[in-house]
């Protein structure tokens, strides 16, 4: 790869730092190192770009997506995201489902989003495994980041709703919260058996045959608190009772959507808990949302609670998460924080934060430019890398 001068702009590292007349240089894919006034001579062979009067920032990272699995601009049923048969659908991979022409993927790049994370929908109790994949179209293999990032579940409204019209359970939230205990003990008893079944072939005591169940192997993961257990939950009884099975199983638990999250934000500080934010753009189209409100960004940073900003797309456009983190702004989060919502915060949030999430050396080469303040919604960005990379340059 072709080694690359940013020269002159200002760089928002995503910790907290600004870097005035600043020199980026990118190399093999990675952030080879950064200056502040410092006079360079690029090599040779050099690329160099001229941001004097621009802003520099990580690429952005949008955490909760269903970018590439709903295609924007196609209809409803092309989309790919929930398997409406059965509500434990644990076994379903995001992945198989990217489809890199999603046009939302360009639009992706002309907002500066470089990462994201691509989740089953919330129609099902459990719905399968997210993807983290870098946003420029490729071979889905070469833009994943981690193929088997979390373990999609929800509890309320929606798959009350699905089932019910399917005369299936659950029908209420507690039948939603006791099928998903119930998932999660036939995975323990499962994975019981499956020790007992591998101690007794080590121990060459017998031939023992062991029928292997994809979608309880596929809870395993979680159960191990090597994979995330992704939930959906708006309302604030929601948020209690993912709080509560994440404990009663000791798994690893994101708080997604957490629309309600700042009535209990002393609470869940005190949990520990991890929130993703949004689409607090979105209108309120359903009850679980009416509580929705632009300061819950502010109570939560008020009350030490770890969150990112999500658009949850195609619900609210990925184009626009800088937007986003603006309107938390303008509610009360300092600036500062505004942009670690959606930079190390949302990396921190999918457990990537060695790899990207802010402008340090070493890091992944993902950056955007901006022509004005990136929390401005008058500014636009000018141009994306990824890997080092060009791929985004608005002229």
């Amino acid at each position: 790869m072709s080694e690359k001068y940013l020269i002159g702009g200002t760089i928002m590292t995503g910790r907290g730092d600004r870097l005035e007349n600043a020199v980026l240089v990118l190399k093999d894919g990675k952030i080879s190192s950064i200056a502040s006034g410092e006079k360079t001579r690029p090599s040779k062979k050099a690329e160099v770009f001229d941001l004097t009067g621009k802003i520099v920032t990580p690429g952005l990272i949008d955490a909760h997506t269903h970018i590439g699995t709903h295609p924007e601009g196609l209809p409803n049923d092309s989309g790919d995201i929930n398997e409406m048969v059965e509500p434990l659908t644990p076994h379903l991979r995001a992945l198989d489902a990217i489809y890199p022409d999603d046009i939302a993927f360009p639009s992706a790049l002309a907002g500066g989003v470089t990462c994201v994370q691509t989740l089953p929908g919330s129609a099902n109790v459990i719905g399968g495994q997210g993807v983290i994949i870098k946003t420029r179209p490729d071979v889905v293999e070469r833009m994943v980041v981690n193929a088997s990032s979390a373990m999609k579940a929800a509890l309320g409204e929606n798959p009350i709703r699905i089932y019910t019209a399917l005369k299936k359970p659950p029908n209420t939230r507690m039948g939603v919260a006791a099928i998903m205990r119930e998932a999660l003990v036939k995975a323990q008893n499962y994975r019981a058996k499956k020790e007992a079944a591998q101690a007794k072939k080590a121990d060459k005591a017998e031939k023992h045959a062991f029928e292997r169940d994809l979608a309880m192997e596929s809870l395993l993961p979680v159960l191990s608190r090597e994979l995330t257990f992704c939930v959906h939950c708006h309302r604030l009884d929601d948020i209690q009772t993912a709080v509560r099975i994440a404990e009663e199983f000791d798994l690893k638990l994101t708080l997604e959507h957490c629309t309600e999250g700042h009535k209990i934000a002393p609470w869940l500080a005190k949990k520990g808990a991890r929130a993703a934010i949004g689409p607090t753009m979105a209108s309120r189209s359903k009850i679980e949302v009416r509580g929705k409100t632009w300061d819950t960004p502010r109570i939560l940073w008020e009350n030490g609670v770890r969150f990112c900003i999500i658009s949850d797309h195609p619900v609210v456009p990925i184009e626009h998460l800088n937007v986003y983190a603006s309107l938390a702004a303008r509610a009360g989060l300092p600036a500062d924080e505004a942009l670690k919502s959606i930079t190390i915060h949302a990396a921190e949030h999918l457990g990537i934060e060695g790899r990207v999430g802010s402008i340090e050396k070493g890091k992944d080469a993902d950056i955007a430019i901006w022509d004005g303040e990136p929390l401005d919604s008058r500014s636009c960005v000018v141009k994306t890398f990824i890997d080092g990379e060009l791929v985004y340059d608005r002229v």
